[in-house]
């Protein structure tokens, strides 16, 4: 297999495995354990190619999104906030894209600051969806729902789900490329 051939299988994979923990996860009612801005932040950081750092995780969005319209019941498209979240992960990728001294602290702040930055955006775009009205006081009722994000038949959907995916997948993510970088010379040139 050719260096090119390999980076492609990587990608593809890596694409492929998030749309799919996405979807499986919205079957599953587990909310927000899905590491899209993790693989902003890490595709951000590290493919030189911006444009590739970019695709990445709008790819995986979009393909869960499709995902979920056609095999379950969750709305893949979902009207305005959802150009909210695809803005959203563009921010995270390029916060990633600043990370660039990469050990276990900046990892993790990166990761959870991605997270914060979802979930702010996120949830302003719901906002801007009407669901609480405009206004000041729907603004905050929107946040003040998002907080908890809790429906009573599955206590695990608190947003910290959100902080944990995400700082997850970043270590493991960030751990195995680091591993795997000495092992396979093609990721030696993504850097």
């Amino acid at each position: 297999m050719n260096k090119q051939t390999t980076k492609i299988f990587i990608v593809s994979a890596v694409i492929l495995i998030t749309a799919l923990m996405r979807v499986i996860n919205s079957e599953l009612h587990i909310y927000n354990l899905v590491p899209v801005a993790a693989l902003g932040i890490f595709s951000g950081s590290v493919l030189r190619n911006k444009y590739q750092a970019y695709l990445i995780p709008l790819l995986a969005m979009l393909i869960s999104d499709m995902g979920m319209a056609l095999f379950t019941n969750t709305p893949g498209f979902y009207g305005v906030s959802q150009f909210v979240n695809y803005g959203a992960l563009i921010l995270v990728t390029l916060l990633g894209s600043s990370l660039h001294k990469r050990n276990v602290l900046n990892i993790a702040g990166y990761s959870i600051a991605g997270s914060l930055v979802f979930f702010l955006l996120s949830n302003f775009g719901t906002f801007l969806s009407g669901y609480y009205g405009y206004s000041a006081a729907g603004l905050t009722e929107c946040y003040t729902m998002a907080l908890p994000f809790y429906k009573s038949e599955m206590a695990t959907t608190l947003f910290l789900n959100s902080f944990a995916g995400d700082l997850s997948f970043s270590m493991i993510a960030f751990g195995i490329y680091h591993m795997a970088k000495y092992k396979l010379p093609v990721l030696q040139i993504a850097e």
